[in-house]
């Protein structure tokens, strides 16, 4: 390797660098000044237009736009409880794109560890969020939280694994709480897969700036939250063609 191709690679690394720290600093702040402006009494379709314009300016400064493939299976004004796979810390923004203008007011199951996040902490405590504190002994409160929101017209989101999946695999196992959740409140289950694999098109946006890019997520036939013929990971799989 030539004297010119290192002093060429250090420099791209450099720039590189310097972007990822930029684009972080920016997010940082648009997700703080988000935060101030959802703080306080809001309508639910007041909170739902804030949160949708923080997800389209934030990914339109990573220079990522969402491609939506089956949004015709989705009811205008429809109750769901919307489950997703989960691989990257935009998803949730990727789906409040996806379903823009389809009158969902939807509340997102979000775990204690980004109450006190110091990045996300006053964004998930004020942007319509349900508190599951996975240590806790009993569940009841957090259902009942659930059932008083539905009760109002909201829908719920829910990362059916859990946690991000970080395997090799397409699919980690889901928990059962959002099958119980469906029939709690007896919300037809919306399931969403993105297909795209979001964490690593976000790593090429901070990484290297790159323009143009795109994230496909498909939406499936809803699930009835009375179907036990298979279990919930199983039907969703279903729908999407996964194996």
């Amino acid at each position: 390797m030539t004297l010119n191709h290192i002093k060429s690679n250090k420099i791209k690394s450099i720039y590189n660098k310097s972007n990822q720290i930029k684009q972080a600093l920016y997010a940082l702040y648009l997700t703080n000044k988000f935060g101030l402006k959802l703080r306080g009494e809001r309508t639910a379709v007041e909170m739902t237009s804030l949160r949708l314009e923080y997800a389209e300016t934030l990914l339109s400064r990573l220079n990522i736009s969402i491609d939506v493939e089956g949004l015709d299976k989705v009811s205008q004004d429809e109750q769901y409880i919307i489950v997703s796979n989960h691989r990257s810390i935009i998803d949730p923004l990727i789906i409040e794109i996806a379903l823009k203008n389809k009158g969902i007011n939807s509340l997102w199951i979000a775990k204690k560890e980004l109450y006190n996040s110091f990045f996300f902490g006053m964004f998930t405590r004020n942007a319509g969020t349900v508190l599951l504190d996975r240590e806790s002994k009993k569940m009841s409160s957090f259902f009942k939280e659930i059932k008083k929101n539905v009760a109002t017209g909201y829908s719920i989101s829910v990362f059916a694994e859990g946690t991000r999946n970080k395997s090799d695999e397409m699919l980690t196992e889901f928990k059962e709480g959002s099958q119980i959740i469906a029939m709690k409140n007896r919300l037809p289950i919306l399931p969403i897969f993105i297909e795209s694999k979001a964490n690593k098109v976000l790593e090429e946006s901070l990484k290297n700036n790159t323009k143009g890019l795109k994230i496909s997520i498909k939406i499936g036939d809803v699930i009835d939250y009375k179907d036990r013929s298979k279990t919930l990971q199983e039907l969703y799989k279903s729908r999407f063609n996964i194996r």
